[in-house]
């Protein structure tokens, strides 16, 4: 899908009537404007028909090469499980499909390498779903640091834990790519890259350790060390939600109360020569509305993509197996 060839509405496919397509990308979709979502497919058929009911989606099909082959499509948003994303996100791409992907966009570095190269050679537009890039709170972040706010960036301490409601979860399943680390840990990873200056393609040490279910972590904390830099995180599919992040430097810190989802409640503090600045940038209801202006404007040729998976995944993916080897759970005996 080539910039500037959309006249309307950019036409939605969804593969996989998952929640996080219920509870964030749709509502972030409406929000946005400028696209609808017209095909949701499920194996299930009843569940994608429920599905579609729901939430307004225009029609529902089962198996997902309907939405893949249609020519009514023109951008795909695949919210399958964590195995299926690298061969749906390249038969989307393949097909000429603009593609908004669920994080981690694949389950290894190789597997990263060989998808980019397809969004490469294809021409096709690839974005891997961190929206937090797009956010103004994210700009104003990056503005500080920039401007020398806190000095010299020494550390990012950033956790993600949350506690599951189910004790069944394709996020508990080592068959389809799951675990803590893989889910939510994937987050301050994808942050280090925006506010620490390294751009080394994989990170020196890591230390840390973790738990797990037999099949996956559950529970992860890692430093991982980029020379002067370092990246302390926490992941957990056990713990009450925690995603407080500070970045510290060498003149001040900069607090965070919701680095990646903020809602227009959350805090930014600069904490500097022992006073605090308070601000509660202006962003959307929703946290995909950003992303999903963006990428309909480059759909019709108004705007240059930003945040392309090929600035970022492979870097993360590098990062993600680095830690994955220094903190492997023990396996229960």
């Amino acid at each position: 899908m080539s910039a500037g060839r959309l006249k309307g509405d950019v036409r939605w496919g969804v593969l996989g009537a998952a929640r996080i397509a219920r509870s964030s990308f749709l509502p972030g979709l409406r929000e946005a404007g400028g696209g609808r979502a017209v095909l949701v497919a499920s194996r299930d058929l009843a569940r994608a028909e429920a599905f579609a009911r729901a939430e307004g989606v225009d029609e529902a099909v089962e198996g997902y090469e309907t939405v893949i082959e249609s020519p009514d499509i023109d951008a795909v948003y695949i919210a399958l499980p964590n195995s299926h994303h690298a061969s749906w996100t390249v038969k989307a791409l393949e097909a000429g499909k603009a593609v908004l992907c669920e994080k981690p966009l694949c389950v290894s570095s190789a597997e990263t390498e060989a998808v980019l190269a397809v969004a490469a050679s294809t021409g096709s537009w690839l974005w891997e779903s961190f929206v937090f890039p797009f956010q103004a709170q994210h700009r104003r972040v990056l503005e500080l640091l920039a401007g020398g706010a806190i000095g010299e960036v020494l550390e990012l301490v950033s956790p993600y834990h949350f506690k599951l409601s189910r004790s069944v979860d394709i996020r508990l399943s080592g068959e389809l790519a799951g675990g803590a680390l893989a889910d939510v840990g994937c987050y301050p990873v994808r942050l280090a890259q925006e506010v620490l200056s390294t751009h080394d393609p994989a990170p020196g040490e890591v230390v840390g350790f973790a738990t797990g279910n037999g099949e996956v972590d559950i529970d992860t904390v890692a430093i991982v060390n980029y020379g002067v830099q370092r990246l302390v995180l926490g992941c957990s599919l056990t713990r009450a939600l925690d995603v407080f992040t500070r970045v510290l430097g060498t003149e001040g810190q900069i607090h965070l109360s919701s680095p990646f989802h903020p809602a227009p409640s959350d805090a930014l503090v600069l904490r500097r020569d022992g006073k605090e600045t308070v601000e509660h940038p202006t962003v959307d209801t929703r946290s995909f509305s950003a992303a999903l202006r963006h990428i309909h404007s480059v759909l019709r040729g108004e705007q240059a993509p930003a945040h392309l998976a090929a600035e970022s995944a492979l870097r993360s993916a590098r990062t993600i197996e680095a830690i994955a080897a220094a903190c492997r759970p023990p396996h229960p005996g």
